[in-house]
């Protein structure tokens, strides 16, 4: 679903909304040919109040209200501020980085073709590709001025195993992290998404050599049974150069 009417630098508060709320739970049964997974997915879909209101507002997905809530406690999403929105496909973070950053200012990225979007350029390319940095920061001079902001949903595809599961994700969170400290200017700010887990201790010391305040979040968008949580990262120290004999 696409959403083609963002205003430029608006805010708007994420709580959960009681319009988007049901009062009878919706039961789904099972049918032909639908595994038992299949179907608990589709009754936690029907009946999660974010899933309504992700529709009802226009959202491409429920995730534009962990965007928001995640930008309504740290405030990084400034009005003028330029954005790469890393793995954005379907866009729900992207719109919601336009409605806040303004339209012009936010680059998404991903490897699967992404439908347009009012108020943010897409570049369609494979982040783990050599040239990665070098294509998105090209990219994003269009948008006026170096990157400020980074934001990384992704997510792999998930096994069911929580070691493995948690490997693939701290491997993307890697990914982004690499990217964006070749595409933030000092003082920036980089958000990715990663599982609770034993290796997540060392991206963690790697964040606090670049960033001056490293903090955990979890919105309330967020299942409350997902492991997922989110690391917010600000202040970006820049790239350290030798100093001078």
């Amino acid at each position: 679903m696409s959403a083609e009417g963002s205003k430029s630098g608006s805010r708007k508060k994420s709580g959960q909304k009681k319009s988007g709320r049901r009062g009878l739970t919706v039961r789904v049964k099972s049918a032909r040919g639908r595994t038992n997974a299949s179907t608990r997915w589709l009754q936690r879909q029907l009946n999660d109040p974010y899933v309504a209101a992700a529709q009802a507002e226009g959202y491409r997905s429920r995730a534009a209200f962990k965007l928001a809530q995640i930008d309504d406690k740290f405030h990084f999403l400034e009005p003028g501020r330029r954005v790469v929105d890393l793995g954005a496909a379907p866009g729900g973070w992207t719109q919601v980085a336009v409605e806040r950053a303004g339209e012009g200012h936010v680059l998404a990225v991903d490897l699967q073709k992404m439908d347009s979007l009012a108020g943010a350029n897409i570049l369609q390319w494979d982040l783990t590709d050599e040239d990665a940095a070098m294509t998105i920061r090209e990219a994003a001079q269009k948008n006026g001025g170096p990157v400020e902001v980074v934001l990384s949903d992704m997510s792999p595809v998930v096994t069911g195993h929580a070691v493995t599961d948690h490997l693939r994700i701290i491997g993307l969170c890697e990914v982004a992290l690499a990217l964006a400290e070749g595409l933030l200017t000092p003082g920036g700010t980089f958000v990715a998404k990663v599982f609770h887990g034993g290796a997540q201790g060392d991206i963690l010391a790697v964040l606090k050599r670049s960033f001056r305040k490293v903090r955990h979040f979890k919105p309330p968008a967020s299942r409350k049974e997902s492991s997922e949580t989110y690391v917010v990262a600000l202040d970006y120290r820049g790239v350290e150069t030798e100093p001078r004999e």
